[in-house]
């Protein structure tokens, strides 16, 4: 299972197929932000990581242009407070990770029974990747989720993420009929495939710093994957 994630890693940190996201990340990697001027950006696309015998699923938007884009790990490197720890903190409570610190790929972090990616695996411009650039990527989705053999439930950071794990369950033989709508806490059980999709607003600053999104709706959301999981 491990050996076959690393040639997916292999083939997702060395794809092309979306010019527009390439070149904006090879841009950012360049110019960088005043801060990490003395970094060396990642500037690739980013892979999911985590435990691969993993029985839940996190399913983020994108990397941050000067997070992940930078540090080369999804939720890692976006500042004090900011999504990653908001996330891990969450996750930690419910015996996901290990620790919330996610400043580098080196910072010791780690996930159990838990594995993240994104549905689009190049920071974005604008945070906003195009439709065409979400189906370029679901490729990536869909080699990562068939290795992960034992995912029962997936948890999905927002609109975006959430219809991609629907394009997932459809993939795997569920009709959507109704299609499940996105709701924070909404709970979709799939009897075609067995899975249940979560969903959950996105720990972006946005929705964290006006109170959208606490940290208590948060973890109640990874408490309740857990129990799922049970």
């Amino acid at each position: 299972m491990a050996d076959r994630l690393a040639h997916i890693t292999h083939d997702i940190i060395n794809c092309e197929r979306c010019p527009r996201l390439r070149t904006y990340c090879r841009q950012v990697a360049r110019e960088k932000r005043a801060a990490f001027r003395h970094e060396t950006y990642w500037g690739r696309p980013v892979p999911g990581f985590g435990d691969p015998r993993a029985r839940l699923l996190v399913v983020g938007l994108a990397p941050a242009a000067h997070g992940g884009n930078r540090t080369g790990r999804v939720f890692t490197g976006d500042g004090r407070g900011a999504s990653g720890e908001f996330l891990f903190a969450a996750m930690k409570a419910a015996g996901f990770a290990n620790q919330i610190t996610c400043d580098h790929i080196d910072d010791g972090l780690t996930l159990e029974d838990a594995y993240i990616l994104a549905a689009a695996r190049c920071a974005p411009p604008g945070n906003r990747p195009l439709p065409s650039e979400i189906r370029n990527c679901q490729i990536h989705f869909d080699r990562e989720l068939d290795a992960l053999t034992r995912v029962r439930v997936m948890v999905a950071l927002g609109g975006i993420a959430w219809d991609a794990a629907l394009v997932q369950l459809k993939r795997l033989g569920d009709d959507l009929k109704p299609r499940p709508k996105f709701g924070h806490g909404a709970v979709y059980f799939s009897p075609a495939t067995g899975l249940r999709l979560i969903g959950a607003y996105h720990p972006s600053r946005q929705n964290t710093h006006t109170g959208r999104l606490t940290p208590t709706m948060l973890a109640d959301v990874f408490k309740t994957a857990r129990n799922l999981i049970r």
